[in-house]
């Protein structure tokens, strides 16, 4: 059983976004996305640091509101659309530890764009991290039969039909169909050995999944910051 340690916290908010302008200050349920996710994070007792990454002066000021909470100045070449999330991490962890002289054995990653996150989501896919022999953990989701891998087609430039997977052609009922799951991003946790040396997420053979409870919205456009108000609403009522 891996040795948890000190979790760490990072929330990655770069201040560029094509779909929304300033993306992660957008507001769902009457909160910014960046301040429900912060609030979300200080209900987890074993955070011991949380930090946000941002390259941005407007969310870093949104950020500093909350006291506790450590900003990391992301730096250019750190801040483009095409950059991927482990070297963030991997800078956010080597900031943290020479600001905080710790050293952080566990590395939780929170999107901002998930705002249907639920502490369940978080201390499960830490408990499992745990306990398992594992590398990563990521929270999942369902995906829709109707969006199934096997009922997907491709379309060539002549618009000609063909099957994504030859397999699909024979499928007959909906039941033959083996359910698949699709990453919803409100968690990913992993060691720090395995975030330090990898190139990737995903740890082949050795990344596990918590089934997120309930539908997820990951906000990309404004379409999804209603459906996330109205599933919102929903749990009001």
């Amino acid at each position: 059983m891996p040795e948890q340690g000190k979790v760490l916290a990072v929330i990655p908010a770069r201040g560029g976004s094509k779909g929304i302008p300033l993306k992660n200050l957008a507001a769902v349920g009457g909160m910014t996305l960046l301040a429900r996710t912060l609030e979300l994070a200080r209900q987890i007792p074993e955070f011991a640091s949380v930090c946000v990454s941002t390259d941005h002066e407007t969310i870093k000021d949104a950020a500093r509101q909350f006291g506790d909470v450590v900003v990391v100045d992301r730096p250019q070449e750190l801040s483009g659309d095409r950059v991927g999330d482990v070297p963030v991490l991997q800078h956010a962890v080597e900031e943290m530890e020479m600001h905080s002289g710790d050293v952080f054995n566990t590395i939780v990653m929170l999107q901002v764009t998930s705002p249907l996150r639920t502490k369940a989501d978080i201390t499960s896919c830490l408990e499992l991290l745990e306990s398992d022999e594992c590398d990563a953990v990521w929270t999942v989701s369902p995906t829709e039969l109707h969006y199934h891998p096997l009922k997907q087609i491709s379309l060539g430039g002549d618009a000609a039909l063909s099957l994504y997977d030859e397999k699909g052609a024979g499928i007959i009922a909906r039941q033959e169909l083996e359910p698949v799951f699709h990453r919803n991003g409100c968690c990913y946790a992993m060691t720090r050995s395995f975030l330090m040396k990898t190139t990737s997420l995903f740890s082949p053979g050795r990344t596990r999944a918590v089934v997120s409870d309930g539908r997820r919205v990951n906000i990309d456009g404004p379409e999804d910051i209603d459906e996330a108000e109205r599933l919102l609403n929903l749990e009001k009522h």
